[in-house]
């Protein structure tokens, strides 16, 4: 019954973000969240704020992460911002080295030449253009078939620069020995007026863009709890954002699972 709910959802969300890719729209609010495990098709998005054709693909990943609420059975999306556009005419606030290597790396599995924006990656197995509809369908569908992890997350704050996290992990899937936990810290969304570069005189909207990403412990195939604190960044906001926890295999790069939480 999940999975043919989870798949209805997929039909929808991306034929709903079909009409809507090129908009450039504010996110609607989010959606409230429970305390209940969930297993979830994790969608990375590698983009740029300098970068032209990448405007569409953060609109997709907004209507995916609207239609598809956060921790609810469904897509958990992840925007990494890379930092090689820096110089060409514009400075994304957002863009770190670490989503570029992140990327370099998915790249040298995917046996591509390069790394390009905007690329999405689903559960760690499959890449598109990332605003490439019926190839974005398609490989959530194929996610989708799969058995997931669940995990659930507890997050509190520690102190005025630490986030305290519990995660509990169910078993992963048969297979699957062992997994890497990562952690990342997370704006729900984000609004940049750019004055330069390729996006010169527009506005973007942006959603879950990562701020910090850390592996933060592994689990075996039995699954199991961790516990451990976050540092945060001075300045943040913390019910302004949200925590995507997800389980890769270090070998195969494939994510064995992912929720999100919004904090509060």
């Amino acid at each position: 019954m999940k999975r043919a709910l989870f798949l209805l959802l997929v039909i929808f969300a991306v034929g709903y973000a079909t009409s809507v890719a090129h908009s450039q729209d504010p996110p609607r609010p989010e959606t409230s969240v429970s305390q209940e495990p969930k297993a979830g098709v994790l969608v990375e998005l590698f983009t740029s704020e300098g970068c032209s054709s990448c405007p569409p693909a953060d609109a997709m990943l907004r209507q995916l992460d609207n239609l598809a609420p956060v921790n609810s059975v469904g897509i958990v999306v992840l925007g990494e911002h890379v930092d090689y556009w820096e110089g060409q005419g514009w400075h994304d606030r957002f863009s770190s080295h670490q989503y570029t290597e992140r990327q370099t790396e998915y790249a040298r599995r995917f046996k591509l030449d390069s790394p390009f924006t905007p690329q999405m990656v689903v559960d760690g197995a499959q890449q598109l253009v990332g605003n490439n509809t019926p190839a974005l369908q398609a490989a959530l569908n194929s996610a989708a078939s799969g058995n997931k992890a669940t995990l659930r997350i507890s997050a509190e704050r520690k102190d005025q620069k630490h986030l305290a996290l519990s995660v509990d992990a169910g078993p992963l899937p048969a297979g699957s020995k062992h997994a890497d936990l990562y952690v990342a810290v997370a704006d729900n969304s984000a609004q940049t007026q750019v004055g330069g570069g390729e996006n010169s005189g527009r506005k973007l909207y942006h959603v879950a863009v990562a701020r910090s990403l850390r592996k933060c412990g592994n689990v075996s195939a039995t699954g199991g709890q961790l516990q451990f604190t976050v540092p945060l960044e001075k300045g943040f906001e913390l019910e302004k954002q949200r925590v995507v926890v997800f389980l890769q295999e270090p070998d195969t790069g494939h994510v064995l699972g992912a929720a999100a939480k919004l904090l509060k």
